[in-house]
């Protein structure tokens, strides 16, 4: 039954490109989660889109590496992982911080398709507050043209877009707490605003096959999370053992600024420059 099951899951990510919605946490360990998020907001500030957030807090750590969210990762990308990057999402109530249409893989600078990213909700993620759509399909196309924008709310960090999206083709990917998507890296996605007087929270994870590679510098780093890593292409990240911790604090800042240089070009050019 497993077997059949893993089968059924691989073959509906190959066809839509997202898996939505799967069961990760009960609603009691959702609200475990997020106020242990909170609380780290509340002596640190905020952690809204801040790399890497695994190796300065504990929650990070178990939600990345949760049995039933390596369960569906494997299924889907095979048994030898690593966890590239995660951070939280979070959009404010009442708030215009959107994503735009794109494609992650455009910006990442990897050499493969075997990624996916998951999408853990922490808090309801609705069409109200914002959540994310997805064309399904739309992943087979591969990579379509962005250019980059000068748009200050757009959560992304050059505002990429790809336009003429047909967004009467788009699915809401409409979670509860502890339910989670899974989307492959040329799967088109975007999300709105919240509008809503509520936060909208998410825990978002990026999962690469081990033999995958960063094409645009030697300094990136991962943490294997499954399986055996044979071929070390990353650097290690060192997952948080206590929260907050100062030494590991000051490491993350410099991550979080490797990050955003990561996806601030690919291979060294601006994304407006890039072509299909």
């Amino acid at each position: 039954m497993r077997a059949s099951g893993v089968d059924a899951r691989r073959a509906r990510f190959e066809r839509d490109g997202f898996l939505a919605p799967v069961a990760i946490l009960d609603a009691a360990d959702a609200r475990r989660h997020r106020a242990r998020l909170e609380a780290a907001e509340a002596s640190f500030g905020p952690l809204h889109y801040r790399a890497k957030v695994y190796t300065i807090l504990t929650s990070p750590v178990e939600l990345a590496t949760h049995p039933r969210v390596l369960d569906t990762v494997t299924a889907l990308i095979g048994p030898d992982v690593l966890l590239w990057n995660a951070t939280y999402i979070v959009k404010e109530p009442g708030t215009s911080a959107h994503v735009s249409w794109h494609q992650d893989l455009a910006y990442w600078g990897l050499d493969g398709e075997d990624e996916v990213s998951m999408w853990l909700a922490l808090s309801p993620a609705d069409e109200a507050n914002g959540c994310m759509r997805m064309v399904p399909g739309s992943h087979r196309a591969g990579r379509a043209r962005h250019r980059a924008t000068g748009d200050a709310e757009n959560v992304l960090y050059q505002g990429q877009t790809v336009d003429g999206v047909d967004e009467t083709a788009a699915v809401a990917c409409s979670l509860m707490p502890g339910d989670a998507s899974f989307h492959h890296g040329w799967t088109l996605h975007a999300s709105g605003p919240n509008r809503s007087a509520e936060r909208r929270i998410g825990f978002n994870a990026q999962y690469i096959a081990t033999h995958v590679r960063q094409t645009q510098h030697a300094r990136d780093t991962a943490m294997l999370v499954h399986g055996v890593d044979r071929f070390r292409h990353f650097g290690v990240d060192v997952p948080a053992s206590a929260d907050l911790d100062p030494a590991a604090v000051a490491r993350q800042r410099e991550l979080d600024r490797m990050v955003r240089e990561t996806m601030g070009a690919d291979a060294g050019r601006p994304l407006a420059a890039v072509d299909p």
